[in-house]
């Protein structure tokens, strides 16, 4: 099966049924150590995993570790431009899951990004990030305690098909022809609009069946959260892109209301059920008029239709949602992606998950762990309904690699996401207090320790960070 890599002797394979792993209580995982700082925090990381399980299962769990390879660990073993072997592909996906540490970028070899490969070769179209604070980190932010969201981040569409041409190059100047000379004339709503002939294309697609199979995701994710965590906000900007972000927000409001209707509630559901409660005796045209402040200025077609949603509404799901019982559903609403972005800033505590699509979710995510202390502590995982990678958020660093002193945590707590996807959730929980007793006694990296007041001296190396988590699990 491999060329150059030779598998456990011992462990079990991982499954996937109905997009759900199967996971035994000896798995077989993959891990590619990674880049730069690679060589010091997967070891840091290893570790912290390993003493998790055995504490949390006292022997009757273990994870039988298989390293594979990627970046430039991998040319160094199968040669030049080798930043993906065949060995690690068939790896991945013989055995499900698998975790990775930071991966350079390749300059040559025809891989624009090793990260971006792995999540379309494995269709793993769920980037999911949860951004939460732990108590003592240092951050720019005035209450950074508030934010606790998980951005799930449409992975294989948008900007990641990469779909462009350069500026002066002929099939550039032919689509750009075709489209000011044929299609844009043809579509009324465009009118006069030119594209200039000195313009860089780029093609932005986003689909039904991407849209919804990451709601999916993030709508399972919210039942699995506290009642007062249980919302999915769909973030857009469908005010300007009507089709493409406009239609995300649509199919995933779509999807929510047939695939989960008996579990919850949209935004606007509630407003009008609410009003319904406050006032049994309301009517149609005054609860209409409470959910849309600009109803006496809209046209008669328009009232009509807002009337019509409100009769609809009631109708269908008044006896199974009224009387109070949307509080306990998961509440599904929209936000516009530039609003939400100064919202988890000024009103970090209002939000719990974020579903969107490509771009909007990799500068809200970072955004995010910017808030909680940067990306030193944020996981990642990418998830598709056959294979998961759980990977380290930031880059290589290669001027730290080999000093010991690097922060473990964004590798380490993917680790603890693989737990929790695994289904093993007190081995994961056993990290998460570790890391959070240990930074809240100022056990921390120097990256930490700098920004603390005081500052802390000596900061903690790598290995001595994992040493710290381990002795902070809960006794």
């Amino acid at each position: 099966m491999f060329e150059k890599l030779t598998p456990p002797q011992e462990g079990t394979k991982i499954k996937f049924e109905n997009g759900k792993p199967i996971v035994p209580d000896d798995p077989i995982i993959p891990f590619i150590r990674g880049d730069g700082t690679g060589v010091d925090i997967w070891p840091a990381s290893e570790k912290v995993i390993d003493a998790a399980v055995a504490k949390a299962y006292g022997g009757k769990r273990k994870i039988n570790w298989f390293k594979i390879y990627a970046g430039d660990e991998a040319c160094e073993k199968y040669g030049t431009f080798q930043y993906l072997p065949e060995d690690t592909l068939t790896a991945i996906r013989e055995y499900g899951i698998a975790i990775k540490g930071p991966l350079t970028t390749p300059v040559g070899g025809g891989i624009r990004s090793l990260n971006v490969a792995l999540r379309q070769i494995f269709d793993l179209y769920a980037c999911v990030r949860p951004c939460r604070y732990y108590q003592g980190t240092p951050s720019p932010h005035k209450s950074p305690e508030k934010l606790d969201v998980i951005v799930y981040r449409e992975n294989t569409e948008d900007i990641y098909l990469g779909i462009e041409w350069k500026e002066g190059s002929e099939i550039g100047l032919k689509l750009i022809g075709i489209l000011n000379d044929d299609l844009i004339p043809a579509t009324p709503e465009h009118k006069n609009k030119k594209i200039p002939l000195d313009a860089g294309i780029g093609i932005k697609p986003i689909s039904k069946t991407g849209s919804q199979r990451l709601v999916r995701r993030a709508m399972e994710n919210a039942l699995r959260l506290p009642k007062e965590k249980q919302m999915v906000t769909l973030v857009h900007k469908g005010n300007i892109m009507k089709y493409t972000e406009g239609a995300f927000r649509d199919w995933g409001y779509e999807l929510a209301m047939t695939e989960f209707r008996d579990v919850c509630v949209t935004e606007r559901e509630s407003w009008i059920l609410g009003n319904k409660e406050a006032n049994p005796d309301i009517s149609t045209e005054d609860n209409a008029r409470k959910i849309d402040p600009g109803y006496d200025g809209l046209t008669p077609e328009k009232k009509e239709a807002v009337c019509a949603e409100v009769e609809e509404v009631l109708a269908s799901i008044w006896d199974s949602h009224g009387d109070g019982k949307w509080q306990d559903k998961v509440m599904v609403n929209d936000r516009i992606a530039d609003s939400i972005f100064q919202q988890i800033q000024t009103r970090p505590d209002e939000y719990s998950i974020l579903a969107t699509m490509n771009l909007n979710g990799d500068y809200l995510s970072d955004a995010a762990a910017a808030i909680v202390g940067g990306l030193g502590m944020g996981p990642g995982a990418n998830i598709g309904d056959n294979c998961a990678i759980f990977e380290a958020t930031h880059g290589t660093a290669p001027k730290h690699a080999g000093l010991d002193r690097i922060n473990p945590g964004s590798v380490i707590l993917s680790g603890v996401m693989m737990l929790e996807f695994m289904g093993w959730q007190e081995a994961a929980d056993l990290i998460r207090d570790g890391i959070s007793r240990a930074i809240a006694s100022r056990q921390v990296t120097y990256d930490l320790a700098r920004m603390m007041t005081p500052p802390v001296e000596p900061p903690l190396k790598c290995s001595e960070f994992a040493d710290a988590i381990i002795s902070n699990f809960e006794r």
